[in-house]
């Protein structure tokens, strides 16, 4: 809202569109220098002139109501009159308390999310592509798109001929079906361990991986079985986290379908023998060969990928598609869209891999080849733990203690992840995660709580609707909100954009970041006027403000995946 009035003062007097002046907006450094900053920089070649100069040009033309206009530099600096707009963004928050915006205009986007491998452990890793991906369906969602959520498992390729020949060699039905996850697992680590030492073993896995695609009945009869066993695992998972998908669509889903994705690539002379394998030349897009047909005759990731692209964009009907997975694939998918180009797929244009770092666990890597792996599992069941044991503590009378105790801690280690920038390695501590002073998802969740808490004792007083702050006199806005509450309201406002360029970059951190400015702002607000205090008039629009204040966190958190408990 604010952004939209700064435009209205500065567009007619640039030669730049309204996208872009909205695009160059900055917020000052300090409040006293304003509430909305642009810079002059980008004008300068044309007026041919030093920005300071530019923007003491600009300042003599902004004649808009309500606004003052200074310099600071090269900068335009625009403060904005509060008698003037408070009461009219009171209204407007109070009118529209879920802005959802129809940016998206209903276009389908596909996310490709979560995609754990069949029969290996859900560990702390896996916690990235789920949330990330699940964090992203609700922002598409709020922004009007239609988003379609897919877990693509690893539930195909030469994994399982692995699988199959650890387990013909070593396997114990007896303990595979005490413990199939953790069982798989012991095999498939001895038999990355017995490799490097037995040459055999790699040959004997691929067999078994040719036997599965060819339809051997014993191959197919323990591929079920690992599949089977490990959906259950995942399913229990999920719902711990409180993800659930649209469609389950395994990479075996597309073995059909890759038949025709080889055969127009033989069509369109793009293949050619390399070593007795089938590749797709990319030397010019600078990249190596892109390998579809394995000299056996098997296929690999890239036929697979090539097959669900062209099913999700033609029978799905998708209009974006995105790839929600780890950085270690980035060549992976450059190459699948590089080829998915030669083939004439215009529409390639509209898949992005939304790549995220590394996770470490307390500075340790993690390798399920290895068995070195944090599971999940054991890290909710920690986190819980610890925020029961605080609530002993704090509240032990607290009611349904138990369920709060869920929310805080996993949404501890949810938040844990999602405020970081998704590109960057994260390095988890369930130490820093559990903080409730910090930069954490218990620290919002105490916030929304004293929310609630101050809008409980206000009913008390009197019920607050928006019909008590119309006609309220402009001066009361200013002594009521004082500094704290205005750059709160300025704050609040600011959701839709938020939202919009958190879409623009796939980027969930965004709103995490937006979310923990709303919490630490309230709470200034809340240290620096009296909320609840005598003078009716003042406190309707205090508690407004808190019941806005409360509203924007518990949408925020709900969008990122994290429970929003009214006590604590």
């Amino acid at each position: 809202m604010l952004n939209k009035w700064a435009v209205e003062a500065i567009q007619p007097h640039v030669s730049l569109s309204v996208e872009e002046v909205e695009a160059l907006l900055e917020t000052p450094p300090s409040a006293v220098m304003g509430d909305i900053a642009f810079p002059c920089y980008v004008l300068a070649k044309q007026y041919r002139q030093s920005p300071p100069q530019i923007a003491l040009h600009l300042v003599n033309l902004i004649q808009m109501k309500g606004i003052k206009a200074e310099t600071v530099g090269p900068y335009v600096n625009l403060t904005f009159d509060r008698s003037y707009y408070a009461g009219y963004l009171m209204e407007q928050l109070q009118q529209s308390n879920d802005p959802q915006t129809n940016i998206g205009q209903g276009k389908k986007v596909i996310i490709d999310m979560s995609s754990p491998n069949i029969a290996k452990p859900f560990g702390i890793g896996h916690l990235r592509s789920t949330m990330i991906g699940a964090a992203l369906y609700k922002m598409y969602q709020t922004a009007g798109y239609e988003p379609v959520s897919v877990n693509h498992l690893g539930d195909w390729g030469t994994q399982f001929g692995k699988q199959i020949a650890a387990y013909k060699r070593w396997g114990n039905d007896e303990a595979l079906q005490e413990n199939p996850i953790q069982e798989s697992l012991r095999l498939y680590v001895q038999f990355h361990e017995e490799a490097e030492q037995d040459a055999t073993l790699e040959p004997e896995a691929r067999n078994w991986f040719r036997l599965l695609e060819s339809g051997d009945e014993e191959a197919n009869r323990l591929w079920e079985y690992f599949v089977e066993v490990s959906m259950q695992e995942f399913n229990r998972m999920y719902e711990r986290l409180n993800v659930t998908f649209d469609y389950v669509l395994g990479e075996s889903f597309y073995n059909d379908k890759m038949g025709a994705v080889v055969q127009e690539l033989k069509d369109k002379d793009l293949l050619v023998k390399s070593e007795g394998a089938l590749v797709v030349q990319l030397d010019d897009e600078g990249m190596p060969p892109c390998l579809i047909m394995k000299s056996d005759g098997t296929t690999i990731y890239p036929t697979r990928d090539l097959a669900t692209a062209f099913y999700r964009h033609h029978v799905m009907k998708a209009d974006q598609i995105l790839y929600v997975v780890g950085g270690e694939q980035k060549l992976h998918f450059q190459q699948v869209f590089a080829v998915l180009n030669k083939m004439g797929a215009e529409w390639v244009q509209d898949c992005s891999h939304v790549h995220f770092g590394l996770m470490k666990f307390e500075g340790k890597k993690m390798s399920t080849r290895r068995g070195k792996i944090v599971y999940l599992d054991d890290v909710l069941d920690e986190a819980i733990t610890r925020a029961l044991r605080v609530i002993e503590e704090k509240n032990p009378e607290l009611p349904d203690k138990y369920k709060v105790a869920q929310d805080v801690g996993i949404g501890a280690v949810i938040f844990g992840d999602l405020k970081n920038n998704r590109s960057n390695e994260v390095d988890f501590s369930l130490d820093d995660a559990l903080n409730f002073e910090g930069e954490t998802g218990p620290y919002l969740q105490y916030t929304y709580t004293r929310t609630q808490s101050i809008l409980s004792k206000s009913m008390m007083i009197e019920q607050v609707d928006a019909e008590d702050l119309q006609g309220m006199q402009e001066d009361k806005y200013i002594e009521a909100l004082g500094d704290s509450g205005w750059a709160l309201l300025k704050l609040l406002i600011r959701f839709p954009e938020q939202l919009k360029r958190g879409v623009h970059n796939n980027e969930p951190s965004v709103l995490a970041r937006y979310v923990l400015d709303v919490a630490q702002v309230f709470n200034h607000f809340y240290n620096q006027e009296r909320i609840l205090c005598e003078e009716e008039k003042l406190r309707k629009i205090r508690v407004s403000l808190t019941m806005l204040t409360g509203q924007s966190l518990q949408r925020t958190m709900h969008i990122l995946g994290l429970g929003t408990p009214v006590r604590m």
